[in-house]
């Protein structure tokens, strides 16, 4: 058993898992595992630089993870940084807090190093089901980009394109400092014509048609699943390995694009953070199954974050 501290720094959240990771068995025990919405790529899109106000509640939380780390005693800490660092003028204040307060560099990892992370973590425990078809193309709807990876028991084609959550609120939502609410069905249009473009950069390379499973990550995939799933509070247990058919899918990405603020807010599971981005992931994730034409989105609560983990695990 190798005790391994993994924190995964996107676009919208930062995450912690602290985990006793054992190699031989394949197991992976979490003693903690947290999630802050910190909002770090705040902006970025349009100014090319990381606010002011995003990088201190970014480091406001590493503060709290560093604490966590050290109580735990792990051994040794990776922190990973994607796109929104990725994308800043201004990454070199964000890799000196971080080193400051947690005494480890973040690497700011590529697209396609992010996606076979993402693909590790989610398809470990995936690989012995029988009742799940190969290849897995697994997907991973994150705030400001969204990978693709297809692959049996390990990666064959992977690909990192710049549509999230975030990203297409903003883009696409956002007039005069305010969010559209509800999105007007120009706007609908206009995420789902970005979308469509970046699954034909994603098809370049990577063979989006020949997944046999389409399993999803993240948050915007989450908390469409806890919504399919009737849920009155966010059970990560009954949402791992949640099989949720591209019907549901499609009616729950209705209803949000038809919502206000208060009434996406007002669901049992809606975290705060994700109220005004989560239409958005929806449409997404719900344009990605269209084009792949899979017929249901097997949900997986283990990520990158896992995938991180298991790197120091060897």
């Amino acid at each position: 058993m190798k005790r391994v501290a993994a924190i995964d720094c996107g676009t919208n959240s930062i995450r912690l898992l602290v985990a006793d990771a054992d190699p031989a068995t394949g197991e992976l025990k979490d003693l903690d595992r947290r999630m802050q919405i910190v909002r770090l790529g705040q902006g970025v899109d349009r100014t090319g630089r990381l606010a002011p106000e995003a990088l201190e509640r970014t480091f406001a939380a590493c503060r709290e993870y560093a604490a966590v780390i050290k109580g735990l005693g792990a051994e040794q800490v990776r922190f990973v940084a994607t796109s929104a660092s990725r994308d800043a003028e201004n990454r070199d204040d964000f890799v000196r807090g971080v080193v400051d307060i947690l005494g480890v560099e973040p690497e700011v990892i590529t697209g396609d190093q992010e996606a076979e992370f993402s693909f590790n973590g989610a398809t470990k425990e995936l690989t012995g089901r029988a009742d799940l078809e190969r290849p897995f193309l697994v997907v991973d709807i994150g705030g400001g980009s969204t990978e693709f990876v297809l692959g049996d028991a390990s990666v064959r084609a992977a690909r990192s394109v710049d549509v999230g959550c975030v990203r297409m609120t903003e883009r696409h939502l956002v007039h005069e400092g305010e969010i559209s609410d509800p999105p007007s069905p120009g706007q609908t249009a206009a995420i789902k014509a970005d979308v469509a473009a970046a699954l034909d950069r994603a098809e370049e390379t990577v063979p989006l048609r020949e997944a046999a499973t389409l399993v999803g990550l993240a948050g915007s995939v989450t908390t469409v699943a806890a919504i399919a799933l009737g849920l009155n509070q966010y059970d990560s247990e009954a949402i791992h390995h949640s099989r949720i058919p591209l019907a549901k899918v499609r009616e729950i990405t209705d209803r949000l694009v038809s919502s206000t603020h208060a009434e996406r807010a007002a669901i049992p599971v809606m975290h705060p953070g994700r109220v005004d981005v989560i239409a958005a992931g929806a449409l997404v994730l719900l344009s990605i199954m269209e084009r792949v034409g899979a017929g249901e989105v097997v949900v997986s609560e283990h990520d990158i974050l896992d995938g991180i983990a298991w790197s120091l695990a060897g």
